[in-house]
């Protein structure tokens, strides 16, 4: 029964892969940063409605989240998708050199408009399944925005929308096609210290100033130092998110950015505590006043072992793209141009593995996989070694090896969660599994109760380069591809 099922959502992906593809052109023109994803948030609302689900808008408090929602009852699974762009990775969709649609505008520099498409492809193909065969269940899915800044699904987690949920799984962008289990990432703490001062005269009379600049940077001295004296795995780096106005006017304001990253809850904590007794060494060194704001917390990232075994037999099943020649020339074409191996696309899927230790990295999925089940599943879309956060990875995320990746992505996550949601026994299973998983850990969000979600973070960014982007914006229902806009 269930590999009729899957049938009929294979089909459906076959016979909409163009219609996704399109999707995902589209969200990758529009290049919006996490917070004001406007566009996208919009033409992903209007797909999921056309389609018949109901949808609750600006979940959390975040204007450009979102949760489609489609049937009823028992189970209940939830795919989670981001879709933000990054800063100053604006580039032509097929061109294997750094040619920037807009200079030093974002850009989908980590392949999330293809994240965005996947989101939707498998949202509609278990609709169609549930549909046909009378399939009984709910699906939720959720649109995240801002996941490079590490903001949404801790909010929604906290907020209670995964109350009802028995799994979850996502998909994401990669230079594999494959999945692992354990613990793959870092949690972290995003804290802004921002210090009060006075202003002065900065050439005429500076002794009357007290400089909130002076504060911001004895505070980053002070937690380099401290460093020698932490456990060598964490990771820590900031940003001087305001300096000041101008150089002849002591600051009377300044801030800084940090992301305080570990393995454990207890660990993540005490990187945090830590620095808050810096930036007050520092305040009081300097005069100045201080006080910290955490934009969001989130739990590190683990992945339930039965629930990778079900999607690794079905990532097997449905098999790695046929690459096209001139995909492969295209992927060998700007390995070489960032001076890689010239390895082109993968041919073979990712052997299922046990993360050996978590990623420096982390997700804001990682909450999630502590009250439900959570799988994710890489899906192929990307040439090998091409790194993320990097004009590069925006080369092919606009392309037809992006389209066959989504499509790859979309089979692999909707035939897991039928060979879930068809088997009651399994799932009663795989919730045992995730208790012995997460043992003696009871979870306790990072995220404070009172904290609101950032809505602020990128607007003026975007406010700057929205009105150049525009004049290149993709119509999904357009016949003309996306790629060849840009190819003289």
């Amino acid at each position: 029964m269930t590999e009729t099922l899957k049938k009929t959502a294979l089909d459906w992906v076959d016979e909409n892969a163009s219609y996704l593809g399109k999707i995902s052109d589209a969200i990758y023109s529009f290049g919006e940063l996490g917070m004001q994803e406007i566009q996208t948030s919009r033409t992903l609302k209007e797909a999921f409605l056309k389609y018949g689900f109901a949808i609750e808008e600006g979940i959390s408090g975040i204007p450009t989240a979102f949760l489609a929602t489609y049937g009823a009852g028992k189970p209940v699974v939830a795919f989670l998708e981001e879709f933000d762009g990054l800063p100053n990775t604006s580039q032509k969709p097929g061109i294997p050199r750094h040619d920037p649609i807009v200079e030093g505008a974002p850009g989908h520099g980590e392949g999330h408009n293809a994240n965005a498409a996947v989101l939707l492809g498998s949202a509609l193909a278990l609709k169609a399944v549930m549909e046909k065969h009378g399939l009984s269940g709910s699906i939720k899915a959720f649109g995240v925005p801002a996941e490079e800044q590490l903001v949404s699904r801790p909010f929604f987690v906290r907020d209670g929308y995964l109350k009802e949920v028995d799994f979850a799984i996502d998909g994401h962008i990669h230079s594999h096609f494959g999945t692992s289990y354990g613990l793959k990432s870092y949690g972290l703490i995003s804290a802004e210290f921002t210090f009060s001062g006075v202003t002065a005269h900065a050439g005429v009379s500076p002794w009357r100033g007290v400089s909130a600049l002076d504060g911001v940077q004895l505070m980053n001295i002070g937690y380099e130092f401290l460093r020698e004296h932490l456990p060598p795995t964490l990771r820590v780096h900031h940003v001087t998110s305001n300096g000041g106005d101008q150089p002849n006017v002591v600051p009377a304001q300044a801030s800084t950015w940090y992301f305080f990253r570990e393995r454990d809850y207890e660990s993540i904590r005490h990187l945090y505590q830590k620095a808050k007794q810096v930036a007050a060494g520092a305040a009081l060194m300097t005069g100045t006043t201080v006080q910290d704001r955490i934009l969001s917390a989130v739990w590190p990232v683990r992945v339930n072992k039965m629930l990778a075994e079900i999607a690794y037999r079905n990532i097997r099943a449905i098999g790695m793209p046929r690459w096209s020649r001139d995909e492969q020339r295209l992927a060998r074409a700007v390995q070489r141009e960032i001076g890689i191996e010239p390895a082109g696309l993968p041919l073979e899927i990712s052997p299922l593995k046990e993360a050996e230790s978590p990623s420096g990295g982390s997700s804001d999925i990682g909450d999630v996989s502590w009250v439900v089940p959570y799988v994710r599943i890489d899906y192929p879309g990307q040439p090998i070694g091409i790194p993320f956060h990097h004009w590069s990875a925006g080369v092919c995320a606009g392309t037809t090896i992006a389209h066959k990746g989504i499509a790859a992505g979309v089979k692999a996550i909707v035939s897991t969660a039928l060979d879930v949601m068809t088997q009651p026994q399994l799932l009663t299973r795989i919730k045992q599994a995730f208790r012995r998983e997460i043992g003696h850990t009871t979870y306790i969000p990072l995220l404070p109760p009172e904290v609101s979600p950032p809505i602020h973070l990128n607007r003026e960014i975007m406010e700057k380069y929205r009105p150049h982007m525009e004049k290149y914006y993709y119509d999904p229902t357009s016949n003309r591809s996306y790629a060849k806009m840009f190819k003289s």
